[in-house]
């Protein structure tokens, strides 16, 4: 899962860059509002790559609650989890009230963010726990392990998360160009033929049916 972090302090984006990933979460790391917004302003949400973002409040170059607010009234749904170090019950109030989907006060533990990441995550993809069920396939987020009519099937950690971010986004078309990016950490792009190949090994183990390719467009699970 790739993630957008907004987050001011080098040494705490560093800190959190590290210990999600340790999580299988790989991010973006932006340190303003300008950045955050130029990131997101010229994009749909299925255009994007991330799956949630994380935003501070205390930015240097302004408020994250009024990004979060342009966000929302702009009709971006993408998950936002506010990380603060604001405890203030107004703080929260205000945060929830402009569009949060939780708030989470610094310093947080990484495993307890994770497991609120992945729970943000699955609210906004209609599902309520951490196994999917798409067609023939059982995905569980947390275990990361996924069952084609209840067996079992070995994956490699990147067909994992191809086919859970096609199961985020069941009934959609996933592009490629967001496919790719999603599922390889930030400045380590993959190439549309090794994605292409990845695909191939998927529809091996886990059946011919169960990845539809959208030509020109990119995939879908089949549900």
């Amino acid at each position: 899962m790739h993630l957008l972090l907004v987050e001011d302090d080098l040494e705490l984006g560093a800190e959190l860059q590290r210990a999600l990933a340790g999580h299988g979460l790989t991010s973006e790391w932006v340190r303003s509002v300008t950045h955050a917004q130029a990131l997101t302003a010229a994009a749909a949400d299925d255009a994007l790559p991330f799956a949630c973002v994380l935003l501070d409040l205390g930015l240097p170059d302004g408020e994250g609650l009024h990004l979060l607010q342009r966000w929302r009234r702009a009709g971006l749904k993408l998950p936002v989890i506010v990380l603060t170090a604001r405890d203030a019950l107004d703080a929260r109030v205000s945060s929830l009230d402009a569009g949060a989907d939780d708030y989470v006060i610094k310093p947080a533990a990484p495993q307890e963010l994770a497991s609120r990441i992945r729970a943000v995550t699955r609210r906004s993809g209609g599902h309520a726990s951490a196994v999917w069920t798409v067609g023939a396939l059982q995905i569980d987020s947390l275990r990361r392990e996924v069952r084609v009519d209840g067996a079992l099937t070995a994956l490699s950690p990147k067909e994992f998360q191809i086919v859970a971010e096609l199961a985020r986004h069941a009934g959609e078309v996933v592009s490629k160009h967001r496919l790719a990016r999603a599922v390889m950490p930030l400045n380590e792009p993959m190439e549309f033929g090794a994605l292409e190949w990845h695909i191939h090994n998927l529809r091996r183990k886990l059946g011919e049916g169960c990845i539809r390719t959208v030509r020109g467009v990119g995939y879908s699970v089949v549900e």
